[in-house]
């Protein structure tokens, strides 16, 4: 008799949650209920808006029972039956003042065992948490098969009272679909009539019983725009892939050409004033880098983001595309095409901090689930933003799981990982007394070291050829060196200091240069320490810093000439290449996330065109001889052949393959024409110049060498021969031999 009263009290207090939206164990009330030793069962359905419900059969749709008004709580019904005359799976339906006529299938009528949790692969959470297309199996009565589609819900939130998972499918109301809390935190529900396309949220309340934000899913694979910015349940297995190849194939990437053409999808072109979707993209923007000669694209985040002004840089949807462009598959086809045509997609990827916006990660189950609670740590004074807790095995196994899933899903060759040294300090962008040392007394962030570690350990042992970037500004050592030489285990690193010293040099007027020369040369000094990637990124032409040719020094034709040369020699240096969209033409405007590139310069002819051919240019050069990407990262593969002519701003060096075949590249960073220059090499016999940035071709003066220039005897800047030249003006010269 105790026992009785203990099981109606229990019973009870689950109604009672059930009527006030707080209920963590559903199953244990709804659904089909044994009653002990009596061969019947109970069958309980909430639905807190019916006027009436009864049971149909799913098979052949005959009357099981009509419900009754339960005593328990208002909006609960019940049928008691005898368990052999209860079909295995059963329709509920039913009649209420706002829908009138409706039926559907009763998810909690399948027990909490097919919810029940198998092994998880930690480093691959997308496979288990999120919305799922998902077909239940069971049988009928007489044994046969019977397979029900619908949607598993699963969320990780340890520490709610209770969670709801609202919907298209459910009117948004939170009483009806009420979550199962499971072991290890994870929350579950099948719902058999939800489906691809419809539009979820989670409604969470916190230990207390208040009611959180509604949360869009962490693991939403697509999402609505705003202001509504609901998960959208996809699909992520129905795409079919044309291409079978990454562009990294299986070649050591680090001794390939690295071409990238650096793309904010939302700003590189417009049509009628609205952005190219990922399909006009794939018709447009793909024969344009194709012509170009460009080898990857780089996409600024793609992941979805609520603020558009953030360029993605602001991510909330970390396992979901923007829908600003397009959907899923529309961005899978875009990849897929990019392949086909031989070129690589890299991805920006933000591991480094998350909005606050309410939707988000934020307190997502009232506590401080994803971010440090400490705002020394969990705060991010620059962007305003939170900072992910590296320290929680779950918030590293979320990160690797998404950085995975880009790859497996999206087939893409590579991720640039922003902001990687506001991870590694402590004190970053932090006043004494804004932040706390590590254990060791140091400035270290020890916990974001060792995910990062952990980071790359995990993409290079599933994708082995996969291209890992960091972003990294200060001098912290082996970014890219594998982790078993005490290094972060990326393979590239953007040289920073490179583009900020060279655009400086650039920047200066060539009278002052001379000056400056070891801005020009310095970066050799330390280029073997990591595997750089030359970066002239969209960093460089916002906030007033203007474009590339507008920070260069002169009238218009020394400006164009200056770019020109400039290119010419950051393509000559040891590192894989990086431009942002627009520097490829020369373009006179500041970029704007909300505008366009200047296209308009072609239409009017005010364009040009001598930057674009210099650069498919560069880029055919650039390809076709591995002298210039070979041996990117040995000392065999560079020398300096004049480096202390800072009187007249020169500079030569030879770029050498592993067959030792060499290009001799020269700088004249004066508007001087030098003639009968001395330039020492190390092979009699004939040169041949390949490129002159100051062709008229490419709106230069002209200033050429013969086409076949015959080395002299003089021995020269350590060689034993040496050749006359005529050094055009403000320009970089390629010599074969």
């Amino acid at each position: 008799m105790h026992e009785e009263q203990q099981k109606s009290e229990e019973v009870q207090a689950l109604a009672d949650d059930l009527g006030h939206s707080r209920c963590a164990q559903p199953f244990n009330i709804l659904g089909v209920q044994k009653r002990p030793g009596e061969g019947m069962v109970s069958v309980r359905v909430w639905y807190p808006e019916a006027m009436w419900l009864r049971i149909l059969d799913n098979v052949n749709d005959k009357v099981v029972g009509d419900m009754e008004p339960s005593s328990l709580v208002t909006g609960l019904f019940e049928l008691t039956v005898p368990e052999d005359d209860l079909p295995s799976v059963y329709i509920v339906e039913g009649e209420s003042a706002n829908e009138g006529l409706f039926e559907f299938i009763d998810p909690y009528q399948f027990g909490g065992d097919c919810l029940r949790q198998g092994d998880i692969d930690y480093y691959h959470l997308h496979h288990h948490l999120g919305a799922h297309v998902h077909e239940h199996a069971c049988q009928d009565r007489a044994g046969n098969p019977l397979t029900l589609a619908g949607v598993l819900f699963k969320v990780y939130a340890p520490r709610a009272r209770s969670i709801s998972v609202i919907g298209s499918f459910n009117y948004w109301d939170g009483r009806t679909h009420p979550m199962s809390s499971g072991e290890g935190g994870i929350w579950r529900l099948f719902v058999p009539d939800a489906k691809i396309g419809d539009l979820y949220k989670f409604e969470i309340r916190n230990q207390k019983g208040e009611l959180l934000p509604y949360k869009a899913d962490p693991f939403g694979f697509y999402a609505e725009q705003a202001p509504g910015n609901a998960s959208i349940v996809y699909d992520n297995h129905r795409y079919q892939w044309q291409s079978q190849n990454r562009k990294s194939g299986s070649d050591n990437i680090q001794n390939r050409p690295v071409s990238i053409y650096e793309v904010h999808a939302g700003s590189w072109k417009k049509e009628q004033g609205y952005c190219l979707t990922y399909k006009t993209l794939a018709e447009q923007l793909i024969p344009y880098v194709v012509d170009m000669g460009f080898t990857h694209i780089e996409f600024l985040p793609l992941m979805e983001h609520p603020f558009t002004g953030s360029w993605g840089y602001q991510p909330v949807g970390l396992f979901a595309p923007t829908s600003r462009y397009g959907a899923p598959d529309d961005f899978k086809c875009f990849v897929d095409q990019c392949h086909e045509n031989g070129i690589g997609v890299i991805m920006d990827w933000v591991p480094a901090h998350f909005p606050e916006d309410g939707h988000g990660l934020s307190l997502f189950d009232g506590t401080a689930l994803y971010e440090y609670g400490d705002p020394k740590r969990g705060w991010h004074p620059d962007w305003k933003t939170l900072i992910f807790d590296y320290g929680k095995p779950f918030v590293r196994q979320f990160l690797i799981s998404n950085a995975l899933f880009w790859f497996e899903h999206y087939r893409i060759d590579g991720l640039r990982v922003d902001a990687v040294a506001s991870m590694l300090y402590l004190d970053y962008s932090r006043n004494e007394g804004e932040w706390e040392r590590n254990i060791y007394g140091g400035n270290e962030h020890l916990e974001a070291v060792s995910f990062l570690k952990e980071l790359n350990e995990t993409v290079f042992c599933h994708y082995p050829h996969a291209m890992m970037i960091a972003e990294e500004s200060t001098s912290w050592p082996g970014v890219s060196q594998p982790t078993w030489d005490n290094g972060l285990g990326f393979n590239f690193k953007w040289n920073m200091g490179w583009m900020h010293d060279s655009l400086n040099y650039f920047s200066r007027p060539t009278e002052y240069r001379k000056y400056h020369h070891n801005e020009l040369i310095f970066s050799m000094v330390y280029h073997y320490s990591e595997h750089f990637v030359l970066p002239v990124s969209h960093d460089e032409v916002v906030h007033g810093k203007g474009t590339l040719l507008t920070r260069m020094p002169g009238d218009e034709w020394q400006r164009f000439a200056n770019l020109r040369a400039y290119l010419g020699f950051m393509y000559a240096h040891p590192g894989k290449k990086l431009l942002f969209m627009g520097t490829e033409f020369g373009t006179h405007l500041e970029w704007n996330h909300d505008g366009e590139l200047d296209w308009w310069l072609i239409k009017e002819n005010q364009f040009c065109p001598g930057v674009s051919s210099l650069i498919r240019d560069l880029n055919r050069l650039y390809k076709e001889h591995s002298a210039l990407w070979e041996l990117d990262y040995e000392q065999d593969g560079f020398q300096w052949v004049i480096n202390d002519d800072n009187e007249q701003s020169v500079i030569a060096l030879l770029r050498r393959d592993t067959g030792h075949k060499a290009l001799l590249v020269i700088c004249n960073l004066t508007p001087v024409v030098r003639h009968n220059y001395s330039v020492g090499v190390p092979q009699a016999g004939t040169w041949k110049e390949m490129l002159n940035t100051d062709g008229e071709c490419y709106g230069g003066s002209g200033v050429t060498n013969p086409d076949v220039i015959v080395s002299n005897d003089e021995p020269l800047h350590g060689h034993p021969f040496s050749l006359r030249l005529t050094l055009p003006p403000l320009a970089t010269l390629y010599l074969s031999f």
